[in-house]
């Protein structure tokens, strides 16, 4: 039974309106039964079939920030876009709320391809899907899986399996501190089962502490004020359960990644934190419809909402190619 889920009627995005597409609420399920709310854009004054690409990201965000933004900028450019919140989280269904899974999540991605692909607007046979932050790297799995998706871009991309499991630069790689840390989270479960509610990690570290890192200034910058903040975002809340490191430990999402037959682009700014999650990932991929673009000087969040930086007619080029 589907779930019947509460859309926002108002434009509370963190970018402005274009009146160059039409836009409209929908839902779909997944195949876990959850129901999923998105933000459909279009290019007005369709003709024929298009070009369909499912957007997500980033991780702990909404789709009224990023991914919206750049749904609706493709959709300017041609392309039939949704953006979505994954489950779990913002206006889609799924409780407990506020939970992480690297399955579902990945499922998310596949459910939206579903979804587009029975559009009578639609080429079912030209889906792409662009994954921001940590879903990029639910992008990739999502490719490594699906071979429907006919391309796959990541912009700013996080391994969230990789950073939870290993630590920032793998500086937490062994044995004993994976123990550690499943040893606290499974100690949470019993408090969280004790107290019948689960307790959120907190989001984006506020106050700013004036010894932050570059990166965390960052996202507080992009998160915590009026550039990017949203009463539904995770990471300008309260943030994940706690818990939902647990899975991330255990399952690394790019365990086939080397496999993608489909084309690939991976966007990273040289100055992120993050860049070498994007490095290492295009060392694994095969084949040469496969690329790592570079963005010089950019940092991890420039990509998330900055138009001067965000390469969007490298991306029109590269969908136009491979769908």
């Amino acid at each position: 039974m589907k779930e019947k889920l509460i859309l926002s009627e108002e434009w509370d995005k963190t970018f402005p309106k274009s009146n160059k597409v039409n836009h409209r609420k929908i839902t779909f399920n997944n195949r876990y039964g959850i129901t999923i709310a998105a933000d459909l854009y279009e290019p007005k004054n369709i003709v024929g079939k298009l070009s369909a690409i499912a957007v997500c990201g980033p991780f702990g965000a909404v789709k009224e920030q990023s991914s919206g933004l750049y749904a609706q900028t493709m959709a300017q450019k041609g392309f039939l876009t949704i953006a979505f919140d994954p489950s779990f989280t913002g206006e889609s269904g799924g409780t407990p709320r506020y939970v992480a899974s690297p399955d579902i999540n990945t499922e998310d991605f596949q459910a939206a391809v579903d979804f587009l692909s029975i559009l009578e607007n639609v080429d079912p046979e030209k889906i792409g899907i662009i994954g921001i932050c940590g879903w990029g790297g639910m992008a990739l799995n999502a490719a490594a899986i699906d071979t429907r998706i006919k391309a796959t871009v990541t912009s700013t991309m996080y391994d969230m399996t990789r950073v939870n499991a290993k630590g920032y630069f793998d500086s937490e790689d062994s044995e004993e501190t994976r123990y550690q840390k499943r040893k606290k989270l499974n100690a949470q479960r019993i408090i969280d089962y004790k107290n019948g509610y689960y307790a959120r990690a907190g989001g984006v570290v506020d106050p700013l502490p004036n010894d932050a890192p570059f990166f965390i200034k960052d996202y507080y910058d992009y998160y915590k004020t009026n550039r990017g903040y949203h009463k539904r975002s995770l990471n300008s809340n309260d943030g994940w359960n706690v818990t939902s490191t647990l899975s991330f430990l255990n399952m690394p999402i790019l365990q086939y990644s080397n496999e993608i037959r489909s084309a690939v682009l991976l966007i990273h700014g040289e100055k992120a934190h993050s860049c070498y999650f994007s490095r290492d990932a295009f060392k694994n991929l095969k084949g040469d419809n496969k690329e790592l673009f570079i963005i010089p000087n950019a940092v991890h969040t420039d990509l998330y909402d900055n138009m001067n930086i965000i390469p969007f007619d490298k991306m029109v080029e590269f969908f136009k190619d491979n769908l």
